[in-house]
């Protein structure tokens, strides 16, 4: 019973979510539009549960490199709107879009010049009557039995703030060091700060084999390591190339017999590489650039010392490149 129930809760939050997609229009667009041309913030506003959303939108818009601000409705009123100026875009959220403190408020904001973005469930209500873009955020019913507490309109709400802050990322063009600007404290901004040496595996944990191997030998050092690529190596250990799970993928493809090929016609000659101190975050932008999650670590004169992957750097499970997963 307990089960059902939240699974029926997780049904009907998802549902709500999912419904939102066929919903987006010329309006998020122009939203969108609206926050890159801005030359001020993005200020967010809310009350109660509306309220929390608004506060965890625009931290996640800071973290992201859109500059914002949340604003209290009721602290607004009583001397806080000193904090607004008319380069501000105002992003006002109200699921019924009646809440009276967020509507006394909106007013004061528009003769200031600023732009206004509802995000409401009530196209018709006075909140999105009073705003230049509407976004509806509407579900068609909550979580809650007694149909009284947010629930699916809360997670509504935060999925389409969620949605905002990706495509403003793309848009912007922000990159994983300019993630690491805006978090220099925690694991992620002490991984980034430290150069390669400090992170990368070395020895026995680094998969090589020489460039006289076979493919079966090859194939399975790489295997053993599970990195999703092998490094290539010449008689004096210095760096020859890398084979990698795509490459190995391409040949299958090709219909071509894994076992007959040479590991020199089949490999990446003079790969990309960093060196032992190279900060981590250039190795992180070389892999963001180029979509590769490995990269072999060389001394001044092209000699392995280790190699570095993604992983190493920002966490298991923690980064995707563009939305996507890059190519091992």
């Amino acid at each position: 019973m307990i089960i059902e129930e939240a699974r029926k809760v997780l049904q009907i939050e998802a549902d709500g979510i999912v419904k939102l997609i066929d919903r987006l229009d010329k309006e998020f667009e122009a939203m969108v539009a609206v926050i890159l041309n801005a030359t001020g913030r993005v200020i967010v506003s809310g009350i109660g549960k509306s309220g929390i959303i608004a506060r965890k939108i625009s931290a996640t818009l800071n973290s992201t490199g859109t500059r914002s601000l949340f604003l209290h409705p009721v602290e607004a009123m009583h001397g806080d709107l000193g904090m607004v100026s008319p380069d501000d875009v105002v992003l006002a959220m109200s699921y019924s879009g009646e809440t009276h403190e967020l509507n006394l408020m909106i007013p004061t904001i528009r003769n200031l010049g600023c732009k206004v973005i509802a995000m409401t469930g009530n196209r018709s209500s006075t909140l999105a009557k009073q705003s230049d873009i509407v976004i509806d955020v509407g579900v068609e019913k909550e979580a809650c039995p007694l149909g009284l507490a947010p629930t699916a309109s809360t997670t509504a709400l935060l999925a389409m703030g969620d949605a905002l802050a990706v495509v403003l990322i793309n848009k912007k063009h922000f990159k994983t060091s300019d993630f690491k600007r805006f978090h220099p404290g925690g694991a992620l901004g002490h991984r980034l700060s430290s150069q390669v040496k400090d992170i990368m595996m070395t020895g026995k944990a680094v998969p090589s084999v020489p460039i006289s191997a076979s493919m079966q030998e090859a194939v399975g050092e790489m295997d053993r390591h599970g990195l999703g690529a092998l490094i290539v190596v010449d008689e004096n250990r210095r760096l020859a190339g890398i084979f990698t799970d795509g490459d190995l993928r391409r040949i299958i493809a090709r219909q071509e017999t894994v076992f007959e090929q040479s590991l020199s016609s089949v490999m990446t000659p003079s790969p990309l590489h960093a060196f032992s101190r190279t900060p981590a975050y250039d190795a992180l932008n070389i892999m963001e650039r180029h979509e590769i999650t490995v990269l072999p670590i060389v001394d001044g004169k092209h000699r392995v010392k280790g190699i570095l992957h993604l992983h190493d750097i920002l966490g298991k499970g923690e980064f995707t490149f563009n939305g996507h997963e890059p190519e091992k």
